[in-house]
């Protein structure tokens, strides 16, 4: 190392030692101390450069492990958010197959039955209103076999339902029936008293003894209109009477009828259960208006179910007139 100079006495004097030289001794000792100076000076500038060019380097290779680490968090993220969703859906699953009321077969007549008896068989809302459309066209079904041509419905479910499709034979034009069915409970044999040609009698506050007293009510038809009105909350046309297999034309002339006698069901509050006791409200259907009512609020019509195939136009004509808002 070059010796450390402290005053400017010795500054002068190493001068005038280094002017007693020739030029070209001059020049070899300028040159000497040039080399040395290059070669204390090199292996720092070296190692900057090194330093620098690891420190360049360093952050593109931490950004590669970080975004591998963000990928392995998001492709955890989700397999877990799709796992727990599968199982919020299967466990939504299990708690509606529970809340579906087992379904028992009866006996019915195809050409007559209506969307909820039909959903009540077992058979999903859109087939009852394909069913329900193909009559409306003038359809029928003149023997059980001739069920198994509804489109969707599949083998099993038909040979299920098979031994409880009852059809009648074609009613004779000329012989008039009251009950079209069971014509041994249509009549009474002696009435006790009829009333006269002209008689109106309010059918949703008329007893069996009042019902009784027209002709052609028997015990049987006056039992069975007062349980089927029991079961409505009342009538709002004469032509209901058909549910219960009754010729209604034939009562037309003796029957008046008040709508506001008419229990209707607070849809507002009332649960699935209490909705779907009714005969034109089947478990879908209330499960429907039951599941809008809490994700929209309050229900002030049954407009937003229009499209839904739960409901056919049928369906929401007549169950308006036991559903208040």
């Amino acid at each position: 190392m070059l010796p450390n100079i402290h005053t400017e006495s010795e500054m002068k004097h190493i001068n005038q030692h280094f002017l007693y030289f020739s030029r070209s001794q001059q020049a070899g000792i300028l040159a000497l101390t040039l080399l040395l100076a290059t070669a204390l000076w090199v292996p720092g500038i070296y190692r900057t450069y090194q330093n620098q060019k690891v420190a360049d380097e360093q952050p593109d290779s931490l950004s590669a492990i970080q975004q591998q680490e963000i990928l392995d968090f998001l492709t955890h993220l989700q397999a877990r958010t799709s796992q727990q969703k599968n199982s919020k859906w299967q466990e939504t699953a299990d708690r509606l197959t529970h809340q579906i009321p087992a379904i028992k077969p009866f006996a019915f007549n195809p050409n007559d039955a209506d969307s909820v008896t039909l959903c009540r068989l077992g058979l999903p809302g859109w087939m009852a209103h394909n069913i329900l459309r193909y009559r409306d066209k003038g359809g029928r079904f003149r023997k059980p076999a001739d069920f198994q041509k509804i489109y969707g419905l599949d083998k099993t479910t038909f040979e299920t339902l098979l031994p409880y499709i009852v059809i009648p034979p074609e009613a004779d034009k000329h012989t008039p029936s009251l009950l079209l069915v069971n014509a041994s409970d249509s009549l009474h044999p002696k009435p006790p008293e009829k009333f006269a040609p002209g008689t109106l009698v309010e059918l949703n506050s008329a007893d069996t003894t009042i019902l009784k007293k027209i002709p052609g009510i028997g015990s049987a038809i006056a039992r069975s209109i007062v349980n089927y009105r029991q079961q409505l909350g009342g009538f709002y046309a004469i032509e209901q009477l058909q549910d219960i297999r009754l010729d209604y034309n034939q009562l037309r002339s003796w029957f008046s009828i008040d709508e506001s006698c008419i229990r209707r069901i607070p849809v507002n509050k009332a649960s699935v259960e209490r909705l779907q006791r009714h005969p034109y409200i089947n478990f879908y259907q209330a499960k429907a208006l039951v599941e809008h009512r809490r994700k929209k609020g309050r229900l002030l019509n049954l407009k937003p179910f229009v499209l839904l195939e739960e409901f056919s136009p049928q369906d929401l004509e007549r169950i308006q007139h036991y559903l208040s808002f």
